[in-house]
């Protein structure tokens, strides 16, 4: 049996970066089952006719050329006493230590008829090929279930393939996790420009069908029905005439390690901040892995490829002998939704009152460039601070150009524990074609707008 002195059991962003950090300093292992490592947040774009597919793949290189082995396999079992993994054709390899990053999987809602023909989820390579051929085979309806980034940008692709899209999700407003409702009704009317059937509070309850999925039912009784008459009987034909594909969460991958001595949290694997699981050599990362919030300290989903990279990171370190804790998930994220470009950090005004904070927003709306300049756009922008200790919590912004660049700096004050006061001194650049007039600042308003609210 072959011994390595690091198995890392996953490989996409985590197990490429671990690789990447320590493939050239031990004897060390990544297994990755799949075909290939997928650039996810990609698909819908290939759905699109945006780009090829093969785009979308990594290469094994990124592992191979780190001096890493990449082993292709299905991990069967781990043997955690004898330091063993075992694989499907019963072959197998030891550990000194071991890195769990087996992510996640889309979660389906156990409803009546869920697993009828027509339901899936999405996130792998499989996944993309299926809803590409049943494209290709004439599919015209389909429901994506979640509201969320994924499900928006799979809604709007698809919608461009000429299928009719009906969005549900249970939320009263679009991208609930990210943006607050007033903040994301631009974007929810763009997606019902597009043609989209939105239906917002309201949950899937029940999918009906004999062999295929036929029916959907809401949750108000509302009825999306995909059958078309076939014979002269009026009995309906038993081919799939429609597809619901749940985006509405992940479930992290656990199933190796189902009855094993590894602790379970309701949100996955259980870290400390070094990413060390309870027991001794194993740790664990990315999406299987729970965690807690930055900000209040208390377990909150993480699942993103810009969390999973930075927990390799800090794992990495550690084996190193470096010794680097990891702060917390802030959980900053960006999506398009047709025309416009949004994204959040931190805690929404919703999830801040949720967590016992008693949160005082603020808002701004300026253009993208001078305003005398060709191709202006708006961009609205929404800060959230605790009003008790004055400390910005959460940040939002809808635009016409892309905000990741200034979401980055609303979750490094965040990090950092600035206060609304620390914002509103922010030190700004301009140029006519990148920024407003050098008289103001989106950030710097919304800042000041939260001081005024506290100080009067």
């Amino acid at each position: 049996m072959k011994k390595y002195g690091l198995v890392v059991i996953g490989g996409g962003p985590a197990g490429i970066t671990l690789a990447k950090m320590l493939g050239k300093s031990m004897k060390m292992a990544v297994i990755r089952p799949e075909d290939h490592s997928m650039i996810y947040c990609a698909m819908p774009y290939v759905i699109e006719g945006l780009m090829e597919s093969g785009k979308t793949l990594k290469k094994d290189s990124l592992v191979t050329d780190s001096g890493a082995d990449l082993i292709r396999k299905m991990a069967s079992s781990i043997n955690f006493s004898a330091k063993k993994i075992v694989f499907d054709d019963s072959t197998s390899i030891g550990w000194d230590k071991l890195i769990i990053a087996t992510g996640a999987t889309p979660f389906i809602p156990p409803v009546p008829g869920s697993d009828l023909k027509g339901v899936m989820g999405f996130k792998t390579e499989n996944d993309l090929r299926a809803v590409m051929e049943m494209l290709g085979d004439g599919l015209k309806r389909i429901v994506v279930v979640g509201a969320g980034a994924i499900g928006i940008e799979l809604a709007l692709a698809l919608k461009a393939r000429g299928a009719e899209i009906d969005l549900v999700d249970m939320a009263g407003s679009i991208l609930p996790n990210l943006l607050d409702p007033e903040m994301s009704e631009q974007p929810g009317e763009e997606l019902i420009a597009a043609g989209i059937h939105l239906h917002l509070n309201e949950k899937v309850v029940e999918l009906r069908g004999t062999s295929f999925v036929e029916k959907v039912i809401l949750d108000k009784g509302q009825t999306i029905d995909f059958v078309q008459t076939g014979d002269c009987t009026g009995e309906p034909d038993s081919r799939l005439h429609g597809l619901v594909i749940f985006a509405a969460g992940m479930k992290p991958e656990l199933s190796l390690i189902k009855d094993s001595p590894v602790e379970l949290g309701s949100g996955g694997i259980i870290v400390n901040a070094l990413m060390e699981t309870n027991i001794p050599g194993v740790f664990a990362v990315g999406d299987c892995a729970q965690f807690t919030s930055g900000i209040t300290g208390d377990p909150v989903p993480g699942r993103l490829a810009t969390n999973a990279v930075p927990m390799a990171r800090i794992a990495a370190l550690n084996i190193l002998g470096r010794s680097r804790r990891y702060p917390g998930f802030y959980n900053g994220a960006a999506t398009k939704v047709g025309d416009y470009f949004a994204g959040g950090t931190g805690l929404t005004e919703a999830a801040a009152k949720a967590a016992g904070i008693e949160p005082v927003c603020g808002y701004s709306e300026l253009t993208t460039r001078f305003p005398i300049m060709p191709g202006v756009k708006k961009i609205r922008t929404k800060l959230v601070v605790d009003s008790e200790t004055r400390r910005v919590i959460g940040g939002q912004l809808v635009s016409g150009e892309p905000v990741t660049g200034r979401i980055d700096l609303i979750t490094f004050a965040i990090q950092k524990e600035a206060t609304v006061d620390d914002l509103a001194l922010l030190s700004y650049s301009a140029q006519p074609y990148q920024s407003f007039y050098p008289a103001a600042n989106n950030i710097v308003l919304a800042a000041e707008d939260i001081i005024g609210k506290l100080d009067n």
